[in-house]
C-alpha cells in the first residue's frame, strides 16, 4: 500500500505525562511509529515522504488563532523563561462553563488553558514541526487517493483525533483525518465518511464536522461514561442543523469482546455503505488491541486483518490515518495486518 510517513516525527518527544495523578513517561512515543515503519518494512511496504502541504486544508478545519498559538507556542514558553528549555509546559486553568473563551489571554499559560481540553498534551521543541509534518502526510495520503490510488496510510504521531478545532488533547494537536477527508472533498469527492475505531471516541473529528452533511462521522470505541475523553461520544449525539443524522456512536462496554465488536464494525459498516460515500477515511487507532496498556477492548493481532478485510468490502478509495495504540511492540503488526488484510480481501 502506498504509505506517507512523517521524518519529522521525532522532533515531538515530550518525557514524562501526568496519569491518574503520578507523572508517568509518555505513552505516545516515537517509538511508536518506529515500530510501524518497520514491520511496514519487513513486509514490503515503501515509505514516502509527504508532498503535499496540508496548509490550506488546516485553515479549514482548524480556528485561525488556534493555528497561530500552536506555531510559536514553544517560543512563547521560552519567552517566559530561557530555562523553561528543560521544562514541559502544562496547563493548569480551563474556560469551563460560564467562564468566557472568546477572549485570548496575554499570559501564555492562560492561552495554554483556552487551547487544551485536558493537560495530557505534552509538548515538546519539534512539536509544532511533527504535528504539522503529520498533517502533510495526511494531506499527501489523500491527495494520492483523489488521484485514483485505491488506498493509502498515512503513518504518523503525534496522533490527530482528539483535536477540535480550536483545541489539542489526548496527545493530539491537529487532526489528521478532518485533514485527509477535507482534501478528498475539495478534490472531487461528493460525500466522505470517517470511521474511527481507535478506542477512545475521537471528539475532535466529531466537533469538527458535526454540524455538516457532507462528512459522515461513526466511531467504535469505549463507552464515554467510563472511557476517555468522558465528555463527547454518547450514541444519543447524531449531529446538528445540516449535520443531523450524519453522526453515528457506537460506545461498547470495556472488556468487549472481539466478536462483539466486530458486529459494532458492521453497523458502521452498512451505515457508511447506506449514506453513498465516494471515499472513506479510517482514523486506525490500533489501542482496541487485547495487550494495549491503557484500553480494554480484545481484540488480538489475528482480528486486525479481519478489520482490513471488512473494511474492504465497502468498496471505496480509502485513506488509513495512523491514530493511538500503546502496547509498542505489537502496534507494527497490528497495523499491517489491517493494511494487508484489506488489500488481500
Amino acid at each position: 500500500m502506498i504509505t506517507f510517513h512523517n521524518p519529522l516525527h521525532q522532533g515531538h518527544a515530550p518525557v514524562h505525562e501526568f496519569f491518574r495523578g503520578e507523572r508517568v513517561p509518555c505513552f505516545e512515543k516515537p517509538a511508536r511509529v518506529d515500530y510501524v515503519e518497520a514491520a511496514l518494512q519487513a513486509r514490503g511496504h515503501g515509505l514516502l515522504a509527504p508532498d503535499t502541504d496540508s496548509g490550506p486544508m488546516l485553515s479549514e478545519v482548524h480556528a485561525p488563532r488556534y493555528l497561530a498559538f500552536l506555531q510559536t507556542a514553544w517560543r512563547q514558553w521560552l519567552e517566559l523563561d530561557p530555562a523553561n528549555a528543560g521544562v514541559q509546559p502544562f496547563p493548569s486553568v480551563w474556560p469551563v462553563r460560564t467562564l468566557r473563551s472568546d477572549l485570548e489571554p496575554l499570559n501564555f499559560v492562560a492561552r495554554l488553558g483556552l487551547y487544551s481540553m485536558d493537560n495530557g498534551t505534552p509538548m515538546a521543541p519539534g512539536t509544532w514541526a511533527a504535528a504539522k509534518g503529520g498533517a502533510d502526510a495526511a494531506a499527501s495520503a489523500a491527495a494520492r487517493v483523489a488521484q485514483g490510488a485505491p488506498a493509502a496510510f498515512c503513518c504518523t504521531r503525534p496522533p490527530g483525533h482528539h483535536a477540535g478545532p480550536d483545541f489539542m488533547g489526548g496527545y493530539c494537536f491537529l487532526n489528521n483525518a478532518a485533514v485527509a477527508a477535507q482534501v478528498l472533498r475539495r478534490q472531487g469527492a461528493q460525500r466522505v465518511a470517517v470511521l474511527d475505531v481507535d478506542y477512545h471516541h475521537g471528539n475532535g473529528t466529531q466537533s469538527i464536522f458535526y454540524d455538516r452533511a457532507d462528512v459522515l462521522f461513526v466511531s467504535i470505541h469505549g463507552d464515554p461514561r467510563t472511557e476517555y475523553p468522558f465528555y463527547l461520544g454518547h450514541a444519543d449525539e447524531t449531529g446538528e442543523g445540516e449535520g443531523e443524522g450524519f453522526n453515528l456512536n457506537l460506545p461498547l462496554p470495556a472488556g468487549t469482546s472481539a466478536a462483539d465488536w466486530m458486529n459494532a464494525l458492521d453497523i458502521a459498516c452498512t451505515r457508511i455503505a447506506r449514506y453513498g460515500a465516494d471515499a472513506l477515511v479510517i482514523s486506525l487507532g490500533l489501542d482496541a488491541f487485547e495487550g494495549d496498556p491503557i484500553s480494554r477492548f480484545a481484540l488480538a493481532s489475528a482480528d486486525f486483518s479481519r478489520v482490513g478485510e471488512r473494511l474492504a468490502r465497502l468498496r471505496l478509495p480509502t485513506v488509513f490515518v495512523l491514530e493511538g495504540g500503546y502496547a509498542a511492540s505489537e502496534l507494527g503488526t497490528n497495523a499491517v495486518n489491517v493494511l494487508d488484510g484489506f488489500e488481500q480481501a
